[in-house]
């Protein structure tokens, strides 16, 4: 090789890497706060940063697992997730400087209603649970710390005429933590709201020699709404959704959202809100609760949170007022 040809060489490979330094420099991280292993947020959150980063240009988002909504909304107002999977009660909450928010109120916008979480409240045979009254003197977990489980437990404990701190044994576990818990006898009843089916609600009701039983509650919904606004409706867990269980399941939901803080562009919020509802399919082969991401939920009586301008933007192109 000539001294030209090899100094051509060289200053070739220094612009081809100097080009792939801008490149990556241009790209934009997105963080998404999702939830534990366990439950729903987690691998709905993957398919969601899967389809982002394929679908947007300069786009690397990636799904982070956290403690739930709790935790994905301090981190979005840390200014370390760029997104975050969160129960609309607890949204409320961050944003209003409530509770577990009494810090700070939170400048929170929603990009996507996403679906219904529906609260489990799981017990074995053997226990002598049959009834929310019956939790009474029992060893319970309400979820872990950094999830909304916890938040949405104590309403529905609260509404049932009981006393979470004195009329239980309380522990604060996960879902897969609770699952362990409960097969090892150390709890007797668990609280968990997430999607259908839990991975780790399917575990426990196809474990060799366990009878699990889900107890009703649907009823206390309005108990719940008088107190904390309208968040909560009655629903149903329906026989068949877990292996063995064949009978309907009365039952509280709330809606979840993926949320932003104020930082984010109109365009990029227009980028992301249109790539989810588009590939949606992309995202029900990870799990089928995907299949709510549609125009239709986008309605702000599901959402206490205000939409991001960029999202009412793609909505009011399809004929969605938001």
């Amino acid at each position: 090789m000539t001294r030209t040809t090899r100094t051509a060489a060289i200053l070739a490979v220094a612009l081809s890497a100097s080009l792939a330094g801008i490149a990556y420099a241009q790209q934009k991280v997105m963080s998404i706060g999702t939830g534990g292993t366990g439950g729903v947020y987690y691998p709905l959150g993957g398919a969601v940063a899967n389809v982002l980063s394929k679908s947007l240009p300069n786009v690397q988002a990636t799904a982070e697992v956290t403690g739930g909504s709790i935790d994905n909304l301090k981190l979005i107002g840390a200014g370390k997730s760029e997104l975050g999977f969160t129960m609309a009660d607890a949204a409320l909450d961050a944003m209003n400087g409530q509770d577990k928010f009494k810090s700070g109120k939170l400048p929170l916008q929603a990009l996507l209603v996403v679906y219904p979480n529906r609260m489990h409240v799981v017990t074995v045979e053997g226990t002598g649970i049959n009834t929310m009254a019956d939790l009474k003197g029992k060893r319970v977990s309400t979820g872990s710390p950094g999830g909304a489980t916890e938040v949405m437990a104590f309403r529905v404990i609260e509404a049932a005429g009981l006393d979470k701190d004195k009329d239980m044994t309380r522990e604060r576990l996960g879902v897969a933590e609770s699952v362990n818990a409960i097969k090892d006898r150390k709890i007797d009843a668990f609280f968990w709201v997430g999607g259908i089916p839990t991975a780790a609600v399917t575990d426990l009701a196809a474990s060799p020699g366990i009878k699990m039983k889900l107890i009703d509650h649907g009823d206390l919904a309005e108990k719940m709404n008088a107190k904390y606004g309208k968040l909560y409706t009655a629903s149903k867990i329906k026989g068949g959704s877990y292996p063995g269980y064949d009978k309907d399941n009365s039952i509280t939901e709330v809606w979840n959202l993926i949320v932003t803080g104020d930082k984010m562009s109109n365009e990029d919020a227009y980028s992301i809100v249109k790539t989810l509802v588009e590939k949606k399919a992309d995202i029900v082969a990870v799990h089928k609760e995907a299949e709510s991401f549609s125009l239709d939920n986008q309605v702000q009586d599901r959402s206490p949170i205000p939409f991001h301008p960029g999202a009412l933007k793609y909505f009011k192109e399809k004929g969605i007022g938001g």
